[in-house]
């Protein structure tokens, strides 16, 4: 992780680049962590005026205390190399880290690492810029151990139930709510082995979007299972998603309570030389989604 930088993600907005009122509207919302969208949530022909856009509000915006992101196309795409000249040569400064979608294989964060370092050493941005891997593709799933170390600047693993879906060839009838045939959750095992990953990498583990809007219900359920299995936070694709996420990934008042008892009662056996090493809690897997 970039300089051993921790950040809330307890929620993480998309919002479309190319929808300046969306926007505003996001950055007022108090969000963890919103990250501007160049890529799916953005027709071809308006990625010029998106990137502008971005630009726009990486240098001129207020953005509260949430992490300023944008999520570039696809290194594979005709855009993903201007995606990263122009966005970050010209806002580089004002950028804390890029969403990098559909990593399949150490040697894409390998190319992004390289290239950002260039940039930044082009543009004087002075500080590493930090990435957030998106793993929506099988060979993600399969190659995550080698991607997850493939540089200082990976922050997170994100996994995109949308576009894996197809990847793996579920029906998309199975990939959202109970599956018609398959027993528990048909994510367990990607999600599983991503917060593993994440987890010995020393990185978050976010969950992806959960599509059906006009479902909070499914929305809050989903965000109980990612925590179950160590994620830190839960994406939004819409306003209404935000608090029941900001909720889900925020321990209560009790929970904070009963990690604080805990820790002193540790304290005090290590004061009196019972114990050697830290203790494996709640309280530590709670360390990144406390609200400071």
């Amino acid at each position: 992780m970039v300089k051993g930088i921790r950040r809330r993600r307890r929620c993480v907005l998309s919002v479309p680049a190319s929808a300046e009122r969306k926007i505003e509207k996001a950055l007022a919302s108090g969000v963890d962590f919103v990250f501007l969208d160049l890529e799916d949530g953005v027709a071809p022909a308006a990625k010029p005026k998106a990137r502008r856009n971005a630009i726009e509000a990486f240098n001129t915006r207020d953005w509260g205390g949430a992490v300023r992101s944008f999520r570039m196309n696809g290194i594979d795409t005709y855009w993903a190399l201007q995606d990263l000249l122009e966005v970050v040569g010209e806002a580089g400064r004002n950028i804390d880290t890029i969403v990098v979608p559909k990593v399949k294989h150490a040697r894409d964060v390998h190319f992004c690492d390289t290239l950002l370092g260039l940039i930044e050493r082009e543009c004087g941005v002075d500080k590493p810029i930090g990435l957030e891997l998106l793993i929506e593709e099988v060979e993600g799933i399969q190659n995550i151990r080698e991607i997850s170390a493939a540089s200082t600047r990976i922050e997170s693993l994100m996994f995109g139930i949308g576009d894996y879906t197809r990847a793996q060839g579920v029906d998309i009838r199975d990939a959202m709510g109970p599956a018609r045939y398959y027993p528990g959750d048909i994510w367990h095992f990607q999600r599983s082995t991503l917060a593993i990953a994440a987890r010995v990498a020393g990185i978050d583990y976010v969950d992806g979007p959960w599509g059906l809007i006009a479902d909070p219900d499914g929305y809050r359920n989903e965000c109980r299972k990612a925590r179950a299995l160590g994620a830190v936070g839960k994406w939004a694709i819409h306003p209404t998603q935000i608090p029941i996420a900001m909720e889900e990934f925020t321990p209560s008042a009790d929970e904070l309570l009963q990690a604080l008892k805990m820790k002193r009662e540790f304290e005090k056996a290590r004061a009196q030389g019972s114990v050697q090493s830290r203790p494996r809690t709640a309280a530590c897997s709670m360390r990144r989604s406390c609200p400071s």
